[in-house]
């Protein structure tokens, strides 16, 4: 059976999957079927994934309804990532032995991998999972749910144990979970996981707090006296929503599912346009508040109904007319940072995750010498003697160079300070 033939049986559009169709009367008995829109949008993403078009797809995936049903996201979401899915299991089996980003074979085997050290954060994460959605089922169908989510981060974490687990990494995957069948979920996962918001799962929140500082340079370009009214603000209220990819913020199934049509098919910097839209689209609410707790507050909270389809269109008005590089904390990011690596969406979609892995350890490598060298900082402030200042100064900058090649010796200097370590 062919891709688009096995989609066009299997596709079935639920009405709140499709915001832009004609609703039903209440008392109707005949459903018409999807609007002449829907079926023409759907024939078009059929085309595109038949032909493996990205390029068509990203563009269906930020247009009105985005990608419209989940049928179709399983298709689609696999090669916005970069992974094409399998479709049958002799082709799964052959692809995996060939790529090693391809589907895993359908068994257990990361059970047998070491535990990883976040597992526990993990389950209590779990525990408070599917809040919101899926309204429809019973408390044992939402146990099993969690159960699947539980398994799901924990065979991602086991299978690239160099990941730090985060708070909000659950809701991302749950939305994984409930679009995607189970053999895709790892794979896809992994690839987000590596390829796209591996700044957030490093070992420390420099690169998470460097992404943020980008904030307040695009209110700046886009709105000054909005900028000014929150200088005094740290854009950390946006954390939430960034870090969660809005899985956190948004309430209702079909938003975010739609919402993450349109983040997986931009490049990672986009999401950080979208929040600076929301506060943007809120500027006579925020511009009548003086009070800062009350404005981190009031920021950090992502209006519960959005259109989407008009905030998506802003925010990408929003990206064209200030792309990052004209942001003054853009050169702050670091080179291996997704932000970076992912600029080009077509380049990004062809690495892997080994090449995921090498850009996580050259970030670790960034961090350790940044702290190292704060902590040096810190000592020398902390044990000056006035008469010897600028000689220690100078020194410190004679030395650096030669420190940053020997790591273990700056280590050892900093050991000889007491009640330091």
């Amino acid at each position: 059976m062919s891709l688009e033939k096995e989609l066009v049986d299997t596709a079935g559009l639920p009405r709140d999957d499709v915001d832009f169709a004609e609703p039903e009367p209440e008392d109707s008995v005949d459903d018409p079927g999807p609007s002449p829109a829907v079926a023409l949008k759907t024939s078009e993403i059929l085309a595109a994934c038949t032909w493996r078009d990205a390029t068509r797809l990203r563009a269906l995936a930020e247009s009105e309804g985005g990608l419209l049903a989940d049928t179709l996201r399983q298709v689609a979401w696999p090669i916005l990532l970069g992974l094409p899915p399998p479709t049958d299991e002799k082709e799964s089996d052959s692809t995996h032995s060939a790529d090693p980003d391809a589907a895993p074979p359908n068994d257990d085997d990361w059970k047998k991998y070491p535990r990883h050290h976040d597992e526990d954060q993990v389950q209590l994460d779990v525990n408070r999972s599917f809040v919101h959605y899926p309204n429809d089922q019973s408390e044992a169908q939402l146990q099993e749910r969690k159960h699947e989510l539980s398994n799901l981060i924990v065979e991602v974490l086991r299978r690239h144990p160099y990941l730090c687990y985060f708070q909000g990494y659950h809701d991302i995957c749950q939305v994984f979970l409930l679009v995607l069948e189970p053999a895709a979920r790892a794979p896809l996962v992994s690839r987000l996981s590596v390829l796209r918001i591996r700044d957030f799962m490093l070992p420390s929140l420099s690169a998470t707090t460097a992404q943020l500082r980008l904030l307040p340079d695009i209110l700046a370009r886009a709105d000054m006296e909005l900028r000014r009214h929150l200088s005094s603000i740290e854009p950390f209220y946006a954390l939430a929503g960034t870090l969660t990819m809005y899985a956190h913020n948004i309430e209702r199934y079909k938003d975010i599912a739609r919402l993450f049509d349109v983040i997986l098919a931009r490049e990672p910097t986009f999401s950080i346009y979208l929040f600076a839209q929301i506060v943007i689209d809120r500027r006579e609410e925020i511009l009548e508040i003086d009070e800062p707790d009350m404005l981190q507050v009031i920021l950090g909270r992502v209006p519960p109904e959005l259109d989407l389809d008009a905030l998506i269109k802003r925010s990408v008005d929003l990206f064209t007319q200030n792309p990052p590089e004209t942001l003054r904390s853009w050169h702050q990011i670091s080179s291996s940072s997704v932000l970076k690596t992912s600029r080009d969406v077509d380049e990004s979609v062809r690495q892997t995750i080994e090449d995921g892995h090498h850009y996580f350890e050259k970030q670790v490598k960034e961090i350790q010498w940044e702290e190292l060298r704060m902590g040096v900082r810190r000592r020398i402030w902390l044990y000056r003697r006035p008469a010897r200042f600028i000689g220690t100064a100078i020194m410190v900058g004679v030395v650096a160079f030669y420190l940053r090649r020997n790591p273990t010796l700056l280590q050892y200097i900093w050991s000889l300070f007491p009640g330091q370590q």
